[in-house]
């Protein structure tokens, strides 16, 4: 008798999955990745699939014309893997999924959400390589990774994101080199790319952000860095830099491209030796705090 119940709710769900598949409307997409995780806590218990659409779900919001913009599920208890099906939220525009215990990799079609503005998927268990597919979401502002087990290395094509604001992707054990491309997001407020095992140098492009962007925050701790590209003359000129973290690299061959940061509050570089006779150059008098405090 057991067999049998278990057998008739394995067709049952195949027969769920069919019927949905041919279907996909965005509440189908959405119940289909409800039946894929574990939700302990009955969090998605409102996702009742026989309604007309998802408007109505718990954590979910919708636009005037009954469209799918946002999925707030950050710190929500649920686990399992995100399904590929995601990429056909065409509207979507937040993904909040931070906090829970997501596995698997992240789906390569995530990219073709080409209206998200937030894609928060930090503080999970998430595997595998950053697809080079998000790249293509130019709307992006809010990147935020930080926190699983991603690998394999940055993808250069995440320089396409123009309107980025926020990238943080530390904590990870990400390898290979930081790519310059990332120098072309002029938008660029926050860079993260601490703790993970990064190498080579850092490009000159991303630190001259400080210059000719808007980034106030560049930390790269707790990586392989050798030092930093040598500069093609700039000189800092930035109004408005709150924080410089450097971390680990050493940025010895950038020192004198840093000299006009007149609101530079804080520089951080902890493998500098010189750190002593530092403290006695000209250009440190236009800064607020030099230190080698671990952040």
């Amino acid at each position: 008798m057991a067999a049998q119940f278990a057998g008739a709710a394995v067709l049952t769900f195949l027969l769920t999955l069919a019927t949905l598949a041919s279907c996909n409307t965005e509440g189908d997409i959405l119940y289909l990745q409800r039946m894929a995780w574990r939700d302990p806590n009955n969090v998605l218990q409102s996702w009742d699939p026989t309604l007309v659409n998802p408007c109505t779900w718990f954590h979910v919001t919708c636009n005037n014309d009954n469209s799918v913009i946002r999925v707030d599920l950050g710190n929500a208890g649920i686990s399992g893997p995100l399904l590929p099906t995601l990429g056909g939220l065409k509207n979507l525009q937040y993904l909040e999924l931070y906090g829970n215990s997501l596995n698997g990799t992240i789906p390569a079609t995530l990219g073709n959400l080409t209206n998200l503005i937030s894609l928060d998927l930090w503080d999970n268990l998430l595997t595998g390589a950053i697809p080079t597919s998000l790249g293509a979401i130019s709307t992006l502002r809010f990147l935020r990774l930080y926190e699983n087990n991603l690998t394999g290395s940055l993808p250069a094509s995440l320089g396409s994101l123009t309107n980025l604001q926020e990238l943080e992707i530390q904590k990870n054990v990400l390898t290979g080199a930081i790519p310059s491309s990332l120098g072309n997001i002029k938008s660029l407020e926050i860079l993260r790319l601490n703790s993970n095992m990064l190498t080579g140098m850092v490009p000159q492009e991303i630190l001259s952000l400080v210059i000719l962007g808007n980034l106030s925050e560049l930390n790269i701790a707790n990586n392989n860095l050798a030092g930093t590209v040598r500069s093609s003359g700039l000189r800092g000129q930035a109004e408005d830099c709150r924080l410089r973290d450097l971390g680990n690299a050493d940025i010895r061959d950038t020192i004198p491209e840093l000299g006009g940061l007149k609101n530079l509050y804080k520089l951080y570089d902890n493998t500098l030796k010189e750190y002593s006779a530092l403290m006695d150059r000209k250009w440190v008098q236009n800064t607020r705090e030099l230190s080698q405090r671990q952040p």
